[in-house]
C-alpha cells in the first residue's frame, strides 16, 4: 500500500479542497451577473497574472515537445473547457448537487492513472472509489427535485471528464518540470482558449455589482492561483489516483457552505450521499495492517 502523505502534502492537500470547495459557492453566487465564459476568462485572467509574480525569479525549464503537448492538454482541457461547463451546469443546479456530480472526475482519474500512468488499482482505492461513488449517486438522486435539468447534468459531465484528462495530463510533467511552472503555463494556455469570451467580459463587468467583480477576483486568485498551485505540488509528490479521492471531500463541504451561504438546503438523502463519500475517502486512505509501504510513483523535487 502506498506510504502515509507528508504533512506538507497533506497540507496542500487541505488547502486545495477547502479553496476548490469555495469556488462552485462563489461561482453560484456571481453567475447571474458574468456569463459563463466571461467568468471562466476572467478567473483566468487574474490566476495567470498572479501565478506570473508568483514565478518571478525562479527561472524556466524548457519543456520538452511531448511536455508542451501535455500542458496543451491540460491548459484546454481542465482550465478552460472545465471552467466554462462548470460554469454553465451551475445556472441549471445548485452549488451542491453539481459539485457531487462533477466528482465522478476522481473515478476517471484512478482508471485513466492505472492503465496510462501504470499506478495500478489497489484494492482500498478500488473500494473506497466503490463507496464515494455511490455517495455521489446518493447525491444525485437527491437533486433530482430541485429543479436541475439535463442540460445540467451533462455539463456537469463535461466538467469531470476534462477535470480527469487534466490531471493525468499533468502527472507526467510533473516529474520534471517545476509544479508552480506547470500550473502557470496550463493557465495562461487555457486564459488564450477563453479570449473569444474577452468582448462579454467587458459587457458583463461594465453592469455586475462589486460583489460579483470581487468574486470573480477571488475565484482567480485563491480556487485557480493558489489552489491549482498547492494541487500542482501535492500531485507531484503522490499517485494521481490516490490524491483524485481526496477530492470527495469537496462535495461535502460545498453542500454545507451552499447551506449556510446561499440558503440552498440540502436534502437529507444529499446529506446522507455527503457521508457515505467520506466514508469512501477514508476506506481508500487505509493502509492493509502489517504490510510495507510500496514506493510512490511522483516525480522527486
Amino acid at each position: 500500500m502506498p506510504r502515509p502523505m507528508s504533512p506538507p502534502v497533506l497540507a496542500a492537500v487541505v488547502v486545495t479542497v477547502l479553496a476548490w470547495a469555495s469556488a462552485f459557492i462563489a461561482i453560484r453566487a456571481v453567475g447571474a451577473d458574468l456569463s459563463p465564459g466571461a467568468l471562466a476568462l476572467g478567473r483566468l485572467l487574474v490566476g495567470t497574472v498572479v501565478l506570473a509574480l508568483l514565478s518571478l525569479g525562479r527561472g524556466w525549464v524548457a519543456p520538452t515537445r511531448q511536455e508542451w503537448r501535455l500542458l496543451a492538454l491540460c491548459g484546454i482541457g481542465w482550465f478552460a473547457v472545465y471552467n466554462v461547463a462548470l460554469n454553465a451546469a451551475e445556472r441549471h443546479l445548485d452549488a451542491g448537487t453539481t459539485a457531487m456530480l462533477v466528482n465522478v472526475g476522481p473515478i476517471l482519474i484512478a482508471v485513466l492513472a492505472g492503465v496510462w500512468l501504470r499506478e495500478g488499482f489497489p484494492r482500498r482505492l478500488v473500494t473506497g472509489l466503490a463507496v464515494a461513488f455511490a455517495g455521489v449517486l446518493l447525491i444525485g438522486l437527491a437533486g433530482r427535485g430541485s429543479g436541475g435539468d439535463l442540460l445540467g447534468v451533462l455539463l456537469c459531465v463535461v466538467a469531470a471528464v476534462t477535470y480527469a484528462v487534466g490531471v493525468v495530463a499533468q502527472k507526467p510533467v510533473l516529474r520534471r518540470l517545476p509544479p508552480l511552472q506547470v500550473t502557470a503555463t496550463a493557465c495562461a494556455i487555457g486564459t488564450v482558449c477563453c479570449l473569444p469570451w474577452a468582448g462579454s467580459l467587458v459587457s458583463d463587468l461594465a453592469s455586475a455589482p462589486a460583489a460579483s467583480v470581487l468574486g470573480m477576483v477571488y475565484l482567480g486568485v485563491v480556487p485557480t492561483a493558489l489552489a491549482f498551485s498547492t494541487w500542482a505540488y501535492a500531485l507531484a509528490r503522490t499517485e494521481a489516483g490516490r490524491l483524485g479521492v481526496t477530492t470527495y471531500l469537496v462535495p461535502p463541504l460545498v453542500v454545507l457552505l451552499s447551506w449556510l451561504l446561499l440558503d440552498e438546503v440540502p436534502p437529507a438523502l444529499a446529506v446522507v450521499g455527503g457521508v457515505v463519500c467520506l466514508a469512501g475517502v477514508a476506506v481508500s486512505r487505509r493502509r492493509d495492517p502489517g504490510r510495507s509501504p510500496a514506493p510512490v510513483a511522483a516525480a522527486r523535487g
